[in-house]
C-alpha cells in the first residue's frame, strides 16, 4: 500500500505536467490558426505574439520534464481534430477568444491550482497559474474606454481592446454563418408546416401545395429581411460617422486628447503621442479617419445587403425545401414517414453545422436541432390531427 501509495505520489507531477504541456501545444495552435485566418497585419502580429508566450509556456513545461527524466513527447500528436481547425476558420473571433478564456481559466483553478507534491514542480506550475490568471483577468477588465485603460497592454489585452472596437465576424465568413442559420430557419418552419397539414390530411396533395408556399414565403422573407438589416447596419455606420465628424468640428481639443490617449495606448510616451495627435488635428478629414478608426474599427458601413439577401434566401429555401421532396414522388403515409426521415436528417446536419459559429461538438449541437425538429415536428402533426380534414 505504501509502495503504491509513493508511486502515485511519484506519477502526480508528470502527469500534471504533461497534461499541461498538451493545454499549451493546443492553445498555441490555436492562436496561430487565428493569425493565418486573420488579414490586418495588427491584428495578425498581435495573435502570433499570444502564440508565443503559450510556446514559451511550453518550453518550460518541457525542461522540467527533462528534468524529472521525462521524455518529450511528439507535438505532432496533439493536433487540432479537422472541426476544431474548421471552427477556428469561420466562427467569429471573440467567441474563439471567450472559449480559450475559458479554458485558461479553468486550467489556472484546477491545473496549476493543486498541489503536486513536487516542490519544483508546484512552483513552475504556480507561476503558470499567475501568468494565466494575469491573461485572463487582463481580458476580461479590459474597457474600450480609452480613459480607462492602462497603458501596460498585455498583447491578449490589446486584443480584446480592438475586439470592443473590432466588428471581426464581418469577414468572408458572415455570408455563410447567414447561410446556415438560414437553412436552420427555413427547415424548421416548412417542417412544422409539412408536419402540421399532413396530420390533418393523411398526406394528400395538399402537404405538397402547402410546404412550397412555406418554403417561398420563407425564402423571400427571409431575403428581405437580410437585406433590410444590412441597410440598417450601414445607415448606423454613417451616422456615428457623421456624429464623429461633428465632434471633430466642435470639439477639436477633446478629440485630438482622445486621439492622443488612443497613442498612449499603443505604447508612445505622452509628449510623442501628443505631438502626433497635433500633427493630424491640422487635417480634420485624417483625424476623422484615425478616430473612426480607433473607436469603430473604421468607416466599414457593414456586409453587402444584396448578398446578405442571396445568401439568406436561397438557403433558407433549400432548408425548406427539404421536408417537400418526398411530395414530388410520393403520397400518404410513405411520403410523411420519408419526409419525417429526411428532414431529421437533415435538422441534425444543420446543427452540426451551426457548431462551426458557436464552438460547440458537431454531435452535441446536431442532436439539440434533432430534438427540436422532433418536438415541432410532433406538435404540428398532434395538431393536424385535431383538426383532420378530408383530402
Amino acid at each position: 500500500m505504501v509502495n503504491q501509495a509513493d508511486r502515485k505520489s511519484a506519477q502526480e507531477p508528470v502527469a500534471r505536467l504533461l497534461s499541461a504541456w498538451r493545454g499549451e501545444v493546443e492553445a498555441r495552435a490555436v492562436y496561430e490558426a487565428m493569425a493565418a485566418r486573420e488579414r490586418d497585419p495588427e491584428r495578425a502580429a498581435i495573435l502570433r505574439r499570444m502564440a508565443k508566450a503559450e510556446g514559451r509556456h511550453r518550453t518550460r513545461i518541457e525542461a522540467r520534464l527533462q528534468e524529472l527524466g521525462v521524455g518529450i513527447p511528439d507535438s505532432a500528436s496533439q493536433r487540432l481534430s479537422p472541426w476544431t481547425r474548421l471552427q477556428i476558420r469561420f466562427a467569429p473571433v471573440e467567441k474563439v477568444l471567450a472559449w480559450r478564456e475559458a479554458l485558461e481559466n479553468r486550467e489556472a483553478e484546477d491545473q496549476y491550482g493543486r498541489p503536486t507534491g513536487d516542490p519544483n514542480t508546484d512552483g513552475l506550475l504556480a507561476q503558470l497559474r499567475k501568468d494565466e490568471r494575469s491573461h485572463a483577468l487582463a481580458v476580461q477588465d479590459m474597457q474600450p474606454d480609452p480613459h480607462t485603460a492602462t497603458v501596460a497592454e498585455t498583447p491578449e489585452g490589446h486584443l480584446k481592446r480592438i475586439l470592443a472596437r473590432e466588428t471581426w465576424h464581418r469577414t468572408g465568413s458572415s455570408w455563410i454563418s447567414g447561410a446556415v442559420y438560414g437553412a436552420n430557419d427555413g427547415l424548421a418552419a416548412v417542417f412544422g408546416i409539412v408536419a402540421g397539414v399532413s396530420g390533418a390530411t393523411g398526406g394528400s396533395s395538399f402537404v405538397l401545395t402547402a410546404g412550397l408556399a412555406g418554403a417561398v414565403a420563407s425564402a423571400l422573407s427571409m431575403a428581405v429581411g437580410a437585406y433590410l438589416a444590412e441597410r440598417s447596419t450601414a445607415e448606423v455606420a454613417a451616422a456615428n460617422i457623421e456624429g464623429e465628424r461633428k465632434e471633430v468640428e466642435d470639439h477639436p481639443d477633446e478629440e485630438r486628447e482622445e486621439l492622443s490617449l488612443f497613442y498612449q495606448l499603443k505604447g508612445l510616451e505622452k509628449a510623442e503621442a501628443d505631438e502626433l495627435a497635433e500633427k493630424l488635428g491640422r487635417d480634420p478629414e485624417a483625424m476623422l479617419r484615425m478616430l473612426t478608426h480607433e473607436e469603430m474599427g473604421g468607416a466599414s458601413t457593414g456586409g453587402n445587403p444584396v448578398q446578405a439577401a442571396i445568401a439568406a434566401g436561397v438557403s433558407t429555401g433549400l432548408g425548406a425545401f427539404v421536408p417537400v421532396l418526398p411530395f414530388f414522388f410520393l403520397s400518404g403515409t410513405p411520403a410523411v414517414l420519408l419526409a419525417a426521415v429526411v428532414s431529421l436528417v437533415a435538422h441534425f446536419v444543420v446543427g452540426a453545422a451551426k457548431s462551426l459559429f458557436t464552438l460547440r461538438s458537431w454531435w452535441s449541437s446536431g442532436l439539440e436541432m434533432t430534438v427540436a425538429g422532433v418536438i415541432v415536428g410532433g406538435a404540428t402533426y398532434i395538431l393536424g390531427l385535431l383538426f383532420k380534414t378530408a383530402p
